[in-house]
């Protein structure tokens, strides 16, 4: 791999926008074909750029990155002769991955997972839409914005191109349409994936919204993620307090998962 470079390779993988892991050979024992200190980019899709090892310890890799990045939290793994591995987690705890490979070696490797900032998709053009893009810039989230409002860190998207964005269910969605294309908007909102809709309009109204969709087929399921009114109650009255409203829940919301998941890693280590 003449002229390749892990750290740009990362550089590029963090500029492309997709979660990727770093694989890192952090000791080797016996015979291997990786060295301590080798490095390697591990797609999502499974792509492997760098050198770690032969086959056994690359599908080892493949299936450790995908599972870091599930959870968002870093692992150590270990790839031993089959021969030598009494169970599937060594006594010091780290996870263990049987090796056919006829080297005999066994590598131990920290895999990294690296995803950017949870994207806040906001639907509409009115004055909250664009109050809630401007105060969710401060806070880390990639603000993607169907409206004409342009600042710093927010990008644009047409309405009908959402699926290239790539919503994950870490990511929030808010209809901030108020009255124009309020239908479009929901059901677009929850055809993605996000963990996360909410719309600024009243219970009465969403409901109301809600129903058109599941007569229309929509799986009830689907239809339940929907929290309206959109954000905490905090008497908020002017846009940019029911912005700070809205923010306020979803800054609420990441948090609560995150514990959650944490909570549910201990639970299963």
């Amino acid at each position: 791999m003449a002229g390749f470079d892990i750290f740009d390779t990362v550089e590029r993988l963090r500029k492309e926008g997709d979660a990727f892991c770093v694989a890192t050979v952090l000791r080797t024992a016996d015979a291997t074909s990786a060295k301590a200190g080798a490095k390697a980019a591990v797609t999502r899709g499974g792509d492997i750029l760098g050198h770690l090892g032969g086959a056994c310890v690359q599908r080892a890799v493949r299936t450790a990155s995908g599972e870091a990045l599930a959870e968002g939290a870093p692992r150590m793994i270990r790839v031993k002769p089959s021969s030598k591995v009494v169970a599937m987690t060594d006594p010091d705890g780290v996870q263990t991955y049987k090796s056919g490979c006829p080297s005999g070696g066994t590598v131990d490797l920290l895999i990294e997972p690296y995803q950017h900032a949870p994207r806040l998709v906001i639907f509409g053009e009115s004055p909250i839409a664009e109050a809630l893009a401007a105060h969710a810039a401060l806070t880390g989230l990639r603000v993607f914005v169907s409206g004409a409002f342009e600042g710093a860190n927010t990008t644009r998207f047409d309405p009908e191109e959402i699926d290239s964005l790539g919503i994950e269910p870490r990511d929030f969605v808010v209809v901030a349409s108020q009255g124009k294309g309020d239908g479009v908007a929901l059901k677009a909102a929850l055809d993605t994936p996000a963990r996360r809709v909410s719309m600024v309009a009243s219970r009465r109204k969403a409901e109301v919204l809600s129903a058109k969709l599941l007569d229309a087929g929509m799986d009830p399921a689907c239809a339940a993620r929907l929290k309206s009114p959109a954000g905490l109650d905090i008497r908020a009255i002017d846009p940019q307090e029911i912005a700070l409203s809205i923010l306020a829940e979803i800054v609420l919301w990441r948090n609560s998962d995150s514990e959650r998941e944490s909570s549910h890693d201990e639970k299963r280590a």
